[in-house]
């Protein structure tokens, strides 16, 4: 779901974007291929409407790569431990680029063994994960995307931070559209909201986070913890989900869980160690297989026909796409002072016009 336009945001066409982020991120010494690779990821998550995890991340990424927390030039190593399975050890590389390779060796082990599963360790935030999902939809594959993070979110029956948001993405495909995907974490909002609220002074939604005392509140600079999906009351669901994802991410590929996990926003000189877990299946292989893909379309126009007509999960980012193509992504102004300090501090000169020039 899109979040609402902040006040005086610039809106600045996407291509601008992505090749000025690319360029900040070839002078912290990333190969042209991966930063081209982390850039256009980023903006295409802005694209979907998703700003948390979009184009406001790089400046974040940006501090850690400077900082050496996120290597710019991971020494990555791959084993495959058996005929559907592998793990990647990610050397403290960016989360994006690892998602990106490891999404591909489990669809590569898919269509060689009709199931392919890859855990990786010692990586970082590896962003939207319909990043890793859609595309394998798009090729005929149903894909399963988990990752992990450091405690944002209360336990049900708790307030206080102990498993992070923890998201889940599966993917379909779908015959003559864009995959239907669920991309959602296990908590009612992702953190990275937070900061952006905290970022840019507006509130949060209420029932979604509580402060220090325990206290649900909509004040962003108070927030300490998210309240897991299905909020204060209906909670326990997202709790289970946080947790089996904690246990997948976390120490089945002998990486830190829960609150052993260095903060984000706070520990910026310390890798974040953290795993992901990628699914994917031949569904060629069942006996449902050949007609999936129709199928799949066939319940969309059902579910379109229903009281309210209800989309498929994943279309609203389809359509904002198609929106934000024309018009533009969003900028919001202190993001916007942010890349000019970024384009400054790098002397990176093709800053989008839109925002001014640099400090």
């Amino acid at each position: 779901m899109s979040q609402p336009i902040i006040p005086g945001s610039a809106f600045v066409p996407h291509q601008s974007v992505a090749d000025w982020a690319a360029c900040c991120l070839e002078t912290l010494d990333m190969s042209a291929v991966d930063a081209r690779l982390l850039a256009d990821s980023l903006v295409q998550t802005s694209l979907w409407g998703i700003d948390s995890h979009g184009i406001a991340r790089l400046p974040h990424y940006l501090e850690r790569i400077s900082r050496g927390s996120i290597k710019a030039r991971p020494a990555v190593s791959v084993k495959e431990t058996g005929p559907a399975t592998a793990q990647l050890h990610a050397d403290q590389g960016h989360g994006i680029v690892i998602g990106h390779r490891a999404a591909a060796l489990a669809a590569d082990l898919a269509r060689r063994s009709g199931v392919g599963v890859v855990g990786v360790s010692d990586s970082s935030h590896c962003g939207a994960m319909a990043l890793y999902t859609r595309p394998a939809a798009r090729t005929g594959l149903i894909a399963i995307a988990f990752t992990h993070a450091d405690a944002m979110a209360a336990p049900h029956g708790g307030t206080r931070a102990f498993f992070g948001t923890n998201p889940i993405a599966i993917a379909f495909p779908r015959a003559g559209h864009e995959p239907a995907c669920l991309d959602m974490a296990t908590t009612s909002i992702p953190f990275n909201r937070v900061i952006n609220a905290r970022r840019e002074g507006h509130p949060l939604p209420s029932g979604v986070a509580y402060d220090e005392t325990g206290k649900l509140t909509t004040d962003a600079q108070a927030a300490r913890s998210l309240t897991p999906l299905g909020g204060a009351d209906y909670g326990h669901k997202g709790y289970g989900l946080a947790l089996m994802i904690d246990l997948l991410c976390g120490p089945l590929n002998a990486n830190p869980w829960g609150p052993t996990i260095s903060n984000m926003f706070t520990a910026l000189d310390e890798p974040r160690r953290l795993g992901a877990f990628f699914l994917m299946l031949d569904p060629m292989r069942f006996a449902g297989g050949p007609m999936l893909a129709e199928t799949v379309e066939r319940i969309a126009r059902a579910l379109a026909g229903e009281p309210g007509s209800p989309l498929m999960p994943g279309d609203p980012e389809v359509n904002e796409e198609v929106v934000r193509r024309a018009k533009g992504i969003p900028i919001e102004p202190v993001l916007a002072q942010q890349m000019r300090e970024w384009s400054n501090r790098l002397k990176v000169g093709n800053l989008p016009e839109a925002l001014g020039t640099a400090c």
